[in-house]
């Protein structure tokens, strides 16, 4: 045993002088928290989700399908973690907690019932080894886009660090070694190559009977609709040429085509599952909506306003490109992009807004200690790229609330306004001296924050 806790952490270790120094510390964190809790996650069943994008809204899916079905599952997720429908916001500004505190929810949940738990996995938690001793049972992967190499380097860590979850799902002994997979995705190959079972899922039509798609597809600003057909997993082998399908009917309450491609990857979990064509049908119809995911906002005004948490190039690129056709009127986006972070992907998030919007309002996101007006100045370097004006079609103000009110004063009947990039948090990070709440481990403050409330507040008072 001795030695191969030895052979895994010299493999790991092995490379840059920040792994020989900080990677050392995260593994023996690790390590420490499994002998403390006693290796809580052992025997457990879990679902674990990855990718760019899209992993909160393909938890909160399979969370609630299971529910439905009878299963007491638990959801741990960037917005929220629970057993069944007993869910508490996720307070804290990241997606996978360190590894105590989460063992310490994991620990509570279990006591609760939980016989499942739904698992959403960030590049920086598989990197610092903080899902540890989680045996992973199916691994999801949603897509890979340009994002965090601020922390990872380059485009080929960060993808290593993903795939080491279909790692992990491999190495589960009593698990189903099961990896489900965007097609769509150039780099699902790696992700499919690292585990034993593969299920594929993709928006386009395919004549492998293999792969998941939607056929009669309808699209709404409510959410969508489509046929599939799926092999029944659970009775075919790999010797077996099983014609035997289950044919679905499915209704999603998330809008955009991005969320089609989520309840696909959804579909093929349920069925991995063994679950019944009714069960999978009828839990995905049940997620009426995910807090801060396309999230709309009504308060009587004859616009309207939506609430997204996209922040990178890819997320800007589907949310615009499923949103500017059914937009009657002008369409108003509103952004920034956070301090500390990947600096490229700036400029990009720009060019692409102010393709698809009329107006583009730029403003403070997680600024952290990073000058805020350098990042919108580098934001408005793309829009302008695309033919915006500063102070005709283009609007940079710093102060969140205040560009929200400008965003939602400048809209008329028919309008619609996009608040991108904060979603369901529940503050906003600013430099030392802005008066909130001083951060032990950073060097900024925490502020209390809604965008959803904030924009209500607003609405009413227009």
């Amino acid at each position: 045993m001795k030695s191969r806790v030895k052979h895994i952490a010299e493999k790991a270790f092995k490379g840059s002088l920040y792994n020989k120094v900080v990677l050392p510390k995260h593994y023996g964190v690790a390590v420490a928290q499994n002998l403390k809790y006693k290796f809580p996650a052992r025997g457990l069943k879990v679902i674990g989700v990855t990718g760019t994008n899209g992993k909160t809204s393909t938890c909160f899916l399979i969370h609630k399908m299971l529910v439905s079905s009878g299963y007491k599952a638990g959801l741990m997720s960037t917005v929220a973690y629970g057993v069944g429908d007993d869910l508490e916001p996720q307070i804290h500004h990241m997606t996978s907690q360190p590894i105590g505190l989460l063992f310490d929810r994991l620990e509570k949940m279990k006591k609760a019932g939980m016989d499942i738990l739904v698992l959403e996995v960030t590049s920086h938690a598989l990197a610092q080894f903080r899902t540890m001793g989680i045996p992973i049972d199916i691994a999801v992967m949603t897509n890979l886009t340009h994002e965090h190499l601020d922390y990872h380097g380059s485009f080929e860590a960060y993808r290593n660090a993903k795939v080491k979850l279909f790692k992990q799902a491999n190495r589960s002994r009593f698990g189903k070694r099961l990896g489900i997979v965007n097609a769509d995705d150039e780099n699902s190959v790696y992700f499919a190559n690292a585990v034993k079972n593969v299920i594929r899922y993709s928006l386009n039509p395919s004549n492998d009977p293999g792969v998941v798609w939607p056929r009669d597809l309808k699209l709404s600003p409510k959410g969508s609709t489509y046929r599939t057909k799926i092999l029944f997993a659970n009775q075919r082998t790999k010797t077996e040429s099983s014609n035997e399908f289950l044919d679905l009917k499915i209704s999603c309450n998330l809008p955009g085509s991005f969320n089609v491609a989520n309840s696909l990857a959804v579909v093929c979990v349920g069925v991995a599952m063994g679950l019944s064509t009714s069960d999978i049908e009828k839990g995905i119809a049940a997620l009426e909506s995910v807090e801060g995911r396309m999230t709309g906002v009504d308060e009587g005004q004859k616009f309207d306003v939506i609430v997204d948490f996209a922040h990178t190039p890819d997320s800007f690129e589907k949310l615009f490109k499923d949103l500017r056709p059914v937009v009657k009127g002008r369409l108003i986006s509103l952004f920034g992009s956070a301090g500390r972070r990947d600096t490229a992907k700036r400029a990009e998030q720009g060019k692409i807004a102010g393709k698809y919007s009329d107006i583009v309002v730029v403003t403070e996101e997680d600024d952290r200690d990073v000058d805020g007006n350098k990042i919108m100045e580098q934001i408005a370097s793309g829009a302008a790229i695309s033919g915006k004006t500063k102070d005709k079609d283009l609007f940079l103000i710093l102060d969140r609330t205040k560009a929200i009110e400008f965003a939602l004063k400048s809209a008329k009947a028919g309008d619609t306004v996009v608040l991108l990039g904060k979603g369901h948090e529940k503050t906003i990070e600013r430099a030392v001296g802005s008066g909130g709440k001083k951060d032990p481990e950073h060097p900024w403050e925490e502020h209390a924050w809604n965008e959803i409330e904030t924009t209500r507040k607003i609405l009413k008072s227009l």
